[in-house]
This record gives C-alpha cells, sequence and structure tokens, in this order.
C-alpha cells in the first residue's frame, strides 16, 4: 500500500527538494572545491565537514525523492464533504469531562507535527477516529490513559 500525503504535504517536500537540489548541493560543492585548495586533504577539517554535508544533502535528496515517487497524494479539497472522518479531514474534539476543545487534521506520517495540530494517520488518536462520525463518542488510547472524546465537527479545507 502507498503511503498517503496531503497535496499540502507533498507541495512542502518538493519544496524541501528543490532548496536541497538548486541551492545546498551547489554551495557544498563550491565549499568543496575551496576547501581542497588549501591543500593536504587529510588533515582538512573544512573539506571533511564539507564531505559530510555533502553526504547528508545527498541522502536526503534520495529520501524525499523515494517518498514523493511512492506517495499517493491526496487533495483534501475534493474529498467529497461529509461527517465522516477520513485521511486529510480536519477534526475538532472536545473532552466532554473536562469540556477541552482541540483541533486536528489527519496527515500522513511524514508531514505529522502534533503542536501544529498536524495528526499522523497512523498515530492512536486518529486510527480511533477514523471512520467515525460527528457527533460520536471515541475511546482514545492517551499516554495518560484511555480518554473519552466527542467528535464536534469534520471538515475538508
Amino acid at each position: 500500500m502507498r503511503p498517503p500525503i496531503t497535496q499540502r504535504g507533498a507541495d512542502r517536500l518538493r519544496e524541501e527538494l528543490r532548496v536541497l537540489k538548486s541551492e545546498k548541493r551547489p554551495e557544498v560543492i563550491a565549499a568543496i572545491a575551496e576547501a581542497r585548495e588549501h591543500g593536504d586533504l587529510k588533515e582538512n577539517a573544512e573539506y571533511h565537514a564539507a564531505r559530510e554535508q555533502q553526504g547528508f544533502i545527498e541522502g536526503r535528496i534520495q529520501e524525499l525523492e523515494a517518498k514523493l515517487g511512492s506517495a499517493q497524494i491526496i487533495d483534501v479539497t475534493t474529498l467529497p464533504q461529509s461527517d465522516k472522518v477520513v485521511f486529510g479531514a480536519t477534526v475538532t474534539l472536545e473532552d466532554p469531562d473536562s469540556g477541552d476543545s482541540m483541533r486536528y487534521q489527519i496527515v500522513g506520517e511524514d508531514e505529522a507535527d502534533i503542536k501544529a495540530g498536524l495528526l499522523s494517520v497512523g498515530s492512536p488518536m486518529a486510527r480511533a477516529i477514523i471512520g467515525k462520525h460527528e457527533g460520536d463518542v471515541v475511546e482514545v488510547q492517551a499516554p495518560g490513559g484511555a480518554r473519552e472524546l466527542e467528535i464536534v465537527t469534520v471538515e475538508y479545507i
């Protein structure tokens, strides 16, 4: 199965790939060339640091190309509007006991950032709410133990 990613997440990965290829890669190649001009490569710390940086950049480029090549890109705005929680939906949850409210978009593993409200599709919370509808109360296994949360709204934005 191809891992899902939102259109916005894919665009961010493409932009990172563009920066690495068109900006970072030429910079490190220039740094290696400059370090070579300084003489003996065995004891040249600048050369070794630039080569290490080059290895990191090339590895990240390969990783991004592989992820983008194998990902199933989903444009959330084209999904049929409903009250059902699916990949890409933005969900507002409320804890009936405390009244605390939280809002998350369910996204792919590579774009998840809980502080930004981007919840990984593989997380326990996402697995608990996917397939449910507005108004449903679900039990979520959280680090502090099981919690009941009500699905208040489901949006496709």
